[in-house]
């Protein structure tokens, strides 16, 4: 299947490595297309049977468990894919060890997620059974290197069949359960299901199409290396679900499983876009990768352009969401989710964060400077943290919606204020936010 339009291939076509790439976006807007598209129709559906309420208690199991699921990611994708591209020599050693990394990674998370749910919420005999399910998809977290690798070679289509394959079959066994009156747990053995079917099959994929699954290795020294680069991403990662996931977990332990209803219903609307920002950073950065390495003015120049794109990109889904936030939340949810409609309004605006922020991480990995990208994340969770416990009380969804974007605002511009080395990186995304911009001269 060809994505690229005939006259857009012919005149791109003298340049093999941004036909790739424009190819691989091909692929992965598809993915997303389809997934936004039968997604959030089987979402809402989902919504609409099991009300406010309901849907607020496997809203709350499911962001519970990827608040613990980030600690899964002992071999962060950035770094493998980096690694891969830079020696593919090395390429079983790498991603054998990645395997085993997140395997290992899986583990811990699951055994954390019990734990702490077990604690918290030790009468609600439902919500255990939830989040003790959904929870075990960590334990499938080593088939994600099979989409590190093909990242790496920019041939996403190899993991958008699998992954769309299982995800249609899925939403028909939803939309069937659903028919047929399921109680709130079958939708929780269904997202485990689809997450065990996707392992096997992508699996099977690399065995295909990739490197042997025999010919993977573990080695110790190996997995040093990728641990030592990869421990302040993970921690980004931690810091990322926290403050993308705590407000719903809060929300439910402060107000109420219907709270987090009416938040999830906003959030699912919001982020449902963010597809386009993250398939752009991720077939254009094996390609920033190689011009790091070779032609640091084209680099810079390049990533100029990359932020000032996904600029534009975001701001202009922000004004579209916030016009068209009330419309859809009664098209779509209903007048049970009323309340949803200025949680939207706030949330819609985030995304212009979240696209300088995929940009962002990207940079401080080629420059070595994970650390600081770890350093200001945990400061933006904790204040996301802190602004849920003084304002959730007074504002409940309203608040919740207000401390995250602020912790957003804190990470994307205040938290980097603080790190001198990222003078030029500021630079670099200050001339990317300029309303009429003047040639770049890196």
């Amino acid at each position: 299947m060809n994505f690229i339009p005939a006259f857009i291939r012919r005149r791109i076509e003298h340049r093999p490595n941004l036909l790739k790439i424009v190819d691989n976006i091909g692929w992965l807007f598809f993915d997303k297309i389809l997934r936004m598209g039968v997604g959030l129709i089987v979402g809402v559906w989902i919504a609409r049977y099991l009300g406010p309420e309901q849907f607020g208690l496997l809203s709350f199991a499911t962001a519970f468990v990827g608040l613990f699921g980030a600690t899964a990611g002992l071999a962060h994708q950035g770094i493998v894919v980096r690694d891969i591209v830079r020696d593919p020599s090395s390429k079983e050693e790498t991603l054998g060890t990645a395997a085993m990394l997140q395997f290992i990674g899986g583990l811990i998370a699951y055994g954390l997620i019990l734990g702490t749910i077990f604690w918290l919420r030790h009468d609600d005999v439902l919500a255990k059974g939830l989040v003790a399910i959904i929870g075990s998809m960590m334990l499938f977290d080593a088939s994600k290197v099979v989409v590190y690798w093909f990242e790496s070679q920019v041939l996403s289509k190899y993991t958008v069949w699998p992954q769309n394959s299982s995800f249609l079959v899925f939403a028909a066994i939803k939309i069937g359960l659903i028919l047929n009156n399921a109680p709130l747990i079958a939708f929780a053995w269904a997202t485990m299901a689809e997450a065990m079917v996707v392992a096997i099959l992508l699996g099977v994929m690399l065995e295909v199409r990739g490197p042997r699954l025999h010919h993977l290795s573990f080695t110790l020294g190996r997995a040093k290396s990728l641990l030592k680069d990869s421990w302040p991403l993970l921690l980004s990662s931690i810091a990322i679900v926290i403050y993308m996931r705590i407000d719903q977990i809060m929300l439910g332990q402060m107000v109420g499983d219907k709270a987090v209803g009416i938040y999830s219903a906003a959030v699912r609307v919001s982020e449902v876009w963010y597809f386009i920002p993250m398939m752009i950073v991720a077939s254009v950065f094996p390609r920033l990768t190689e011009y790091h390495a070779k032609d640091k003015i084209t680099y810079e120049l390049i990533l100029q352009k990359f932020f000032r794109l996904l600029n534009i990109i975001t701001v202009s889904f922000g004004i579209l969401i916030f016009l068209i936030s009330e419309i859809t939340i009664v098209v779509l949810f209903g007048e049970d989710y009323l309340e949803s409609i200025n949680v939207l309004k706030i949330l819609g605006w985030i995304g212009f964060f979240v696209g300088i922020g995929l940009v962002r991480s990207k940079y401080l990995i080629l420059e070595g400077f994970q650390v600081y990208q770890a350093v200001f994340l945990v400061a933006g969770a904790s204040v996301n943290i802190m602004l849920n416990f003084f304002w959730i009380p007074l504002y409940e969804e309203i608040g919740a919606a207000w401390a995250t974007f602020v912790a957003y605002f804190f990470i994307v511009f205040i938290g980097p204020l603080f790190f001198p080395s990222l003078r030029h990186l500021r630079s670099i995304v200050y001339k990317s936010m300029a309303v009429w911009p003047k040639r770049s001269s890196v």
